[in-house]
């Protein structure tokens, strides 16, 4: 498979490999966005020295990160969005997952990346990815094309939503609900609503909790959806993993020494998958995407964002 240029000798590329890797672990310095980009420079100009091992390693480790992230949710923080914070949460899942397969028909995008881009803007970003894509067996390439998607979006989110609640004079509580439903990642809530208010930081973190929970019935429906031919259902191990970490979080007053450390050493998880998973992919397959899937999650986020906002706005 041609490159653009001449590739470096192999020491080369297992250096500039480990230099990433160590990157991500010990440094602050790469987000999930950096860390995917960083792991395209690999596979598409630099070569993957390790493709035949790198799959493998990534799929596992963004199972394991899951897990770990489940360390990080309070059920008893979870509770007190009440039934208005789960009635919230339920209905724009449910639109979000409706609109965005009708999107993916109208755009004829495989349904595999549909069901990533739709997940992602309805849940927690690429948190919810990373749960799905091994529940529907999706391949490297669509979860790339997802988690960049979802990206961009939260990047614009976290800078034109504060300005937006401000020229329209929403409350607190009013941004940090809508904040909660319509930004993917809990990291972009956390920064936009920062910007708004503490009130608003406060109601949004803790109903972006109640819709990360949502992640498990939703890899259950997705593994049902595209379970092959009579093969039985099973529950994925990492999801039920998850719930009992966060169940172990909530109950047992001890594990708060080390939860944080636990959700720190995910987070460095799931950064070193989304570089893996951008280091696996090749020209060829980077060339075989369309700009559809893009244009598809543009338009789902804009539908959410703006019909949630328009009702969170009447309502109050």
């Amino acid at each position: 498979m041609p490159k653009l240029f001449p590739l470096p000798s192999p020491l080369l590329q297992k250096t500039i490999f480990a230099a990433f890797v160590l990157l991500i672990l010990f440094t602050p310095l790469l987000n999930s966005a950096m860390a995917l980009g960083a792991g395209l420079v690999v596979g598409l100009l630099l070569g993957n020295p390790f493709k035949a091992h790198t799959g493998k390693i990534s799929k596992y480790l963004l199972q394991a990160a899951v897990v770990g992230l489940g360390f990080g949710i309070d059920l008893y923080q979870v509770a007190e969005t009440g039934l208005m914070g789960i009635v919230y949460t339920l209905a724009s899942l449910a639109a979000t997952m409706v609109i965005g397969l009708l999107l993916g028909k109208l755009f004829y995008t495989p349904p595999r990346l549909t069901h990533l881009v739709s997940s992602g803007t309805a849940i927690c970003g690429g948190s919810a990815i990373a749960a799905v894509a091994p529940a529907i067996k999706a391949n490297d390439q669509e979860i790339s094309v997802a988690l960049g998607i979802v990206f961009v979006l939260n990047a614009v989110a976290l800078f034109v939503f504060p300005p937006i609640g401000q020229a329209l004079g929403l409350s607190q509580e009013q941004f940090g609900i809508w904040a909660a439903i319509a930004i993917h990642d809990t990291s972009s809530v956390v920064g936009a609503a920062t910007r708004f208010g503490d009130e608003a930081l406060q109601i949004a973190t803790t109903l972006k909790l109640t819709r990360a929970l949502w992640i498990v019935p939703l890899v259950l429906i997705s593994s049902l959806m595209f379970k092959d031919g009579k093969k039985k259902l099973s529950i994925p191990t990492f999801i039920l993993l998850f719930v009992l970490a966060s169940v172990i979080s909530t109950f047992i007053p001890a594990m708060e020494i080390v939860s944080s450390s636990i959700v720190m050493l995910a987070k460095k998880g799931l950064l070193l998958s989304l570089f893996l998973i951008g280091a696996n992919i090749s020209l060829s397959a980077l060339r075989a995407i369309s700009p559809k899937p893009f244009w598809q999650g543009v338009i789902l986020w804009l539908i959410i964002s703006t019909s949630s906002l328009a009702i969170i706005y009447g309502l109050g």
